[in-house]
């Protein structure tokens, strides 16, 4: 497979401003399914076929596509709109059934690591051919309301509760501008979505549901391994993971650099009590310290002035951050410096003195708050998922389903960024060799 440059081909605005059609003839063009097909065919063996697999699973595909709310919906519009009969295989059949499509998401969800593996040969597919992706990551939790009844005492199934989900709880806190701490719980009855993207082409890498209640940093921790085990070439890749401070969780800091090399861009949580507290190095002659955010001061030895020390840079071959002295980096006038012994020298700290707060890129440095903003990209992807995939409103019932209708979500958004790639292809190979000659 021809290995593509690093371009971006694709903008995700170009991809919503085509038509559902021309959306879905994309996707039914460049999604390896066959495999998945032939399964399909071959469990349903000699049975009626009414409704042709392909058929139904086009059929499917147009719903996530036309962001349909639930089968219902899906089958007007199958009524309604020849072209789309025509483009999915049904021809001039007659309309499934939702009792038909119950069957087939059955079907399917007896098949679900068939339909996995479609996400994991398209991801494998980009990363051949896009030389960046996977660079940068950015992982989020996303709540997923249910629609359904609450479970009660009562667990006999009758389509109206929902036995899988349960009840989820988050809380958002902070400091406001005028320094007085604020505190927003969320709760939902539902599942959550676990999800690791791509930082800059804003496509989703691996992802996981789970109840409501399931603790975020646990799962995190996981979908970093899966990359890893089932897709290491990515990790190989991964420069910079970046997620709120929800994840600000030693273990998975440690996890990334040590295992992948990883620089962990998370949020942390101020669990000091005295704001502004400073802490010293018992190792720094009493006159180095550091807050809760790591970043690094230093004390005058004659009139006991603080003054944030400059950071340096990362060795990563001795693992340890580097500081310069305020006076050498920045010129200040210190009265002390005569007998302070960091007077125009560097200190260097250890990660793993705590990893938490003091990290491969500094907390206190440009370039953290560079790489923070990036974040943002995963919230994008769950909006998409919302309001374009229709996960705002919907029907869904049981973790199985959840998750099967959320995979299939993602996968189209790998599949349109697949199919737009390899639709300009062949011009940004013409326009690369002129420029070479």
């Amino acid at each position: 497979m021809a290995i593509i440059p690093q371009i971006s081909f694709f903008e995700w605005e170009e991809i919503e401003n085509l038509g559902d059609l021309e959306r879905l003839k994309l996707i039914m063009d460049y999604i390896p399914d066959e495999d998945l097909m032939r399964t399909l065919e071959k469990s349903r063996g000699k049975g009626r076929d009414d409704f042709p697999i392909r058929a139904m699973w086009n059929s499917l595909l147009s719903g996530v596509v036309f962001q349909h709310e639930g089968e219902s919906s899906l089958l007007r519009e199958l009524k309604r709109n020849g072209q789309l009969r025509i483009l999915c295989g049904f021809g001039g059949r007659k309309i499934p059934e939702s009792y038909n499509y119950s069957r087939f998401l059955g079907l399917l969800m007896e098949h679900y690591e068939e339909v996995e593996k479609i996400f994991d040969d398209v991801l494998k597919e980009l990363t051949e051919l896009l030389p960046d992706f996977g660079v940068k990551l950015a992982g989020d939790g996303k709540a997923i309301q249910s629609v359904a009844i609450r479970k009660n005492k009562n667990t006999e199934v009758d389509g109206r509760r929902d036995l899988d989900a349960n009840i989820g709880v988050k809380t958002y806190s902070g400091i406001d501008e005028k320094g007085n701490k604020w505190e927003k719980i969320m709760s939902w009855f539902g599942y959550k979505l676990h999800l690791i993207v791509d930082a800059v082409y804003e496509l989703p890498i691996a992802f996981e549901i789970t109840k409501a209640s399931a603790a975020e940093g646990s799962e995190m921790k996981k979908l970093i391994k899966k990359i890893g085990d089932e897709n290491p070439e990515i990790m190989d890749r991964c420069e910079v993971f970046t997620a709120d401070r929800g994840y600000d969780d030693t273990d998975i800091i440690k996890i990334l650099w040590k295992d992948y090399k990883t620089k962990a861009v998370i949020d942390i949580r101020n669990l000091w009590k005295e704001k502004g507290e400073v802490r010293m190095f018992e190792n720094r002659y009493n006159i180095i310290g550091y807050d809760n955010f790591g970043e690094i001061f230093c004390y005058c030895p004659e009139t006991g002035i603080r003054r944030a020390m400059s950071y340096t840079g990362f060795e990563e071959k001795r693992e340890t951050i580097k500081y310069t002295c305020p006076q050498k980096a920045y010129g200040v006038d210190c009265k002390g410096c005569e007998n302070c012994p960091y007077n125009n020298k560097f200190i260097r700290i250890k990660i793993d003195e705590d990893p938490r707060r003091f990290t491969p890129i500094a907390r206190s440095s440009y370039k953290w708050d560079r790489e923070y903003k990036k974040r943002t990209s995963v919230e994008r992807v769950n909006s998409r998922i919302d309001n374009i995939y229709g996960f705002e409103k919907h029907y869904i019932r049981g973790k199985k389903k959840m998750k099967l209708k959320v995979g299939l979500a993602l996968m189209i958004m790998l599949v349109m960024a697949l199919g737009r790639i390899k639709e300009k292809q062949p011009e940004k190979m013409r326009s690369l060799l002129s420029q070479v000659s």
